[in-house]
């Protein structure tokens, strides 16, 4: 009897240990979070209720979330920056008889920057896809990732091109996106950085398209999606990563599209970024252990899944087919070489890469075509059990 009573009393004390310290790591977690919204969300000079429903707060631009990040405690904001000719002049322009940007902007007052308030669950949906490398060509045990690009191998110092803008069909749990990237470093000491536009209902609760942006350096050891980390630094008063693209492109319609330019600048070696030519920002060099240049530089597609689950439409919804009006595109793309001059890359030196059925996506890449669309490809499909 009295060796029975010792027993339960034993199994209550670890129960209640053990449900101590799971709430004990919990209340961490938490505080964690919320410091971490502390940082992000700046008090605001002034707040602005977007269409779309969420808030983006104008916020000193001495005082934005970039400089939390202990590698730029001492960095001095730059505001402009010199390639070896005006800024303006290395955009991709926009043929006028496509339809006018569609990026949802807002108006900062003078010396602030908007910045997308953040909640606690963005931050944990961040975190989640981060952690689970959907952006690499290796798939997470929580997500299944197919990836179409043309690649190319530098060293190169910039990358640019223009891309159709869709609103691919989206369950919870996929993303669907159309980007162009810098990477450089071997395995263990990968660094990154990613820009175009994507559906993420895990990043957003919605399902609409919005601009993104994901950096990551040291092989995942820092980095993020938009600003849910310090890093990113924001310039302009009316362009901002996480904002919302409307409309979108119609198949076989008006096409909505969304130049991008990423080129480092010599002297700082700072990643410069600028959408719908629109200087968005910077990333600073201190963020990554090694992105003096980029090995490699690409454009294409992706999507996210669940494993097992079907995958979801990349682009469009269809196939390459030569008609810029049907398939997801990028025009007018080219890259920076060591002497800051930019090229198209040729045919033979692109590297295509895809890693699922010809069943689901494809890709093509067409090289010169010349005109309003010069080096071009195009790439997505509908999608399914790949």
């Amino acid at each position: 009897m009295m060796y029975t009573l010792f027993l339960v009393l034993c199994l209550v004390t670890s129960t209640t240990s053990h449900t101590s310290d799971g709430m004990h790591s919990t209340l961490k977690e938490d505080m964690e979070l919320e410091k971490q919204l502390n940082l992000i969300n700046k008090p605001p000079i002034k707040s602005i209720h977007t269409k779309s429903g969420y808030i983006v707060d104008c916020v000193d631009i001495n005082k934005q979330p970039a400089f939390d990040h202990p590698l730029l405690k001492n960095h001095k904001l730059q505001r402009k920056a010199y390639f070896g000719k005006n800024i303006s002049e290395t955009n991709v322009k926009t043929s006028p008889t496509k339809s006018p940007y569609a990026i949802e902007k807002v108006r900062c007052p003078k010396e602030t920057v908007p910045i997308r308030r953040i909640t606690k669950d963005d931050l944990i949906s961040g975190k989640s896809l981060f952690n689970d490398h959907v952006l690499t060509q290796t798939n997470s045990l929580s997500h299944s990732t197919h990836l179409f690009l043309i690649r190319v191998a530098g060293p190169y110092y910039g990358v640019s091109g223009t891309t159709s803008v869709y609103n691919p069909n989206i369950s919870p749990g996929q993303t669907s996106a159309s980007y162009l990237y810098v990477e450089n470093g071997v395995a263990g000491d990968t660094n990154k950085i990613v820009v175009g536009w994507h559906v993420s209902p895990q990043l957003y609760n919605n399902t609409a398209t919005h601009i993104y942006s994901y950096w990551m350096s040291n092989n995942f050891k820092s980095g993020c999606y938009n600003i849910l980390c310090s890093g990113f630094v924001q310039l302009s008063r009316k362009y901002y990563l996480g904002a919302r693209i409307i409309p979108i492109s119609i198949y076989g319609g008006t096409m909505t599209e969304m130049p991008i330019t990423l080129i480092q600048e010599k002297t700082t070696k700072h990643w410069w970024l600028t959408v719908a030519d629109e200087l968005v920002g910077y990333f600073p060099q201190q963020l990554f252990s090694n992105l003096a240049s980029a090995e490699q530089v690409g454009w294409g597609g992706l999507t996210v899944t669940s494993p097992g689950s079907s995958s979801p439409p990349m682009g469009s919804g269809h196939f390459p087919d030569r008609d810029f009006v049907h398939a997801c595109y990028f025009r007018n793309i080219s890259f920076r070489n060591e002497s800051r001059q930019d090229y198209g890359p040729e045919v033979k030196f692109t590297r295509p890469y895809n890693d699922a059925s010809s069943k689901c996506y494809d890709i093509d890449y067409y090289g010169n075509l010349r005109g309003e669309f010069g080096y071009a490809l195009q790439f997505g499909g509908p999608g399914g059990y790949c």
